[in-house]
C-alpha cells in the first residue's frame, strides 16, 4: 500500500505533489519560475502603436491565470486577468487574448494558443466566485434602445461584450444623451430611425421576435454591472450578490 502511494506521489498525482507543467516546452519559456502550486513565465501583448507591453503570467494548479504587468516603471495596474491585460496593452483589432498574448519560447513570441499552457486553463476558476451559478453562466444580453434627447429617435445598442455594456450603461445614465455621443457606428440626428419591424428583432437566441425572456434579459451580472460605478443598479448588485 505504501509503495503504491509513493509511486502515485512520484508521478505527481498524490496530494503532496502535483505533476502539472512537466512538459519540456514550459521550462524553455522565458522567465520560467516554478512555485509550490504555480508557475510563472514572461508574457506580453503587442500594440502596433505603442509596442510591447510585458508582464508575468502566473498559472496556478487550479487553472487560474493572472498577469502581473511591468510595462513601465510608473505602471500601477497590478495583477490582471488576461482580458484586462490585453485591454491594458491598447492592442488594436479583434480582442482575442489567447491569440494576442504571447510568451517567449526559444527567443520567439509564441501566442498562448500555440503553447501547452492553455490546456491548464479552467474557465470556472477565472470567473469571479459568485454564489449564484445562474449569474456565472449568463453570457447573453439582448440589444437595447435609447432615445436621443435632441431628435427623439431611438438608437440601438448591442451588448455582446463588456465594453459594449459599459457604453450602454454610460449612455442610459446620461439624461441628455444624443446621437452624436455614440462612440461607434457614427450616426447623426439626420439619420433615419430603425423601422418598427426591425426593432422587434433584438438578438434573443431563443426567438428572433422575443419581447423579453430569461434567455436574453439580464437583471445583473459581471458583464453589465461595474464595481466602480455608484449608480443604484450597480450598487444594489454589488451589495446583494455575495462573492
Amino acid at each position: 500500500m505504501r509503495s503504491s502511494e509513493s509511486k502515485s506521489n512520484s508521478n505527481g498525482n498524490g496530494n503532496g505533489n502535483w505533476g502539472m507543467f512537466e512538459e519540456e516546452e514550459v521550462e524553455k519559456m522565458g522567465g520560467f519560475v516554478k512555485g509550490s502550486d504555480y508557475i510563472e513565465v514572461h508574457c506580453g501583448c503587442t500594440s502596433k502603436k505603442y509596442g510591447d507591453f510585458c508582464g508575468k503570467l502566473r498559472v496556478s494548479s487550479s487553472g487560474h491565470f493572472l498577469i502581473f504587468c511591468f510595462c513601465s516603471d510608473s505602471c500601477n495596474a497590478g495583477k490582471m486577468t488576461p482580458e484586462e491585460f490585453e485591454k491594458h496593452s491598447q492592442r488594436e483589432g479583434i480582442k482575442k487574448w489567447k491569440s494576442n498574448i504571447w510568451v517567449s519560447l526559444d527567443g520567439l513570441k509564441v501566442p498562448l494558443w500555440r503553447t501547452c499552457l492553455l490546456k491548464y486553463y479552467k474557465h470556472s476558476q477565472n470567473e469571479a466566485n459568485w454564489t449564484s451559478g445562474a449569474l456565472r453562466r449568463r453570457n447573453f444580453h439582448r440589444d437595447e434602445f435609447i432615445r436621443c434627447s435632441h431628435c427623439n429617435k431611438e438608437r440601438r445598442f448591442r451588448l455582446r461584450t463588456r465594453d459594449q455594456c459599459q457604453i450602454y450603461h454610460n449612455a442610459i445614465t446620461n439624461q441628455r444623451w444624443k446621437c452624436a455621443d455614440r462612440p461607434y457606428d457614427i450616426i447623426t440626428c439626420e439619420d433615419d430611425e430603425e423601422r418598427e419591424s426591425r426593432k422587434s428583432s433584438r438578438g434573443c437566441p431563443r426567438s428572433s421576435k422575443c419581447r423579453g425572456c430569461t434567455s436574453c434579459v439580464c437583471f445583473g451580472c459581471l458583464r453589465c454591472r461595474f464595481l466602480d460605478c455608484h449608480c443604484r443598479a450597480c450598487t444594489d448588485y454589488v451589495q446583494n450578490t455575495a462573492p
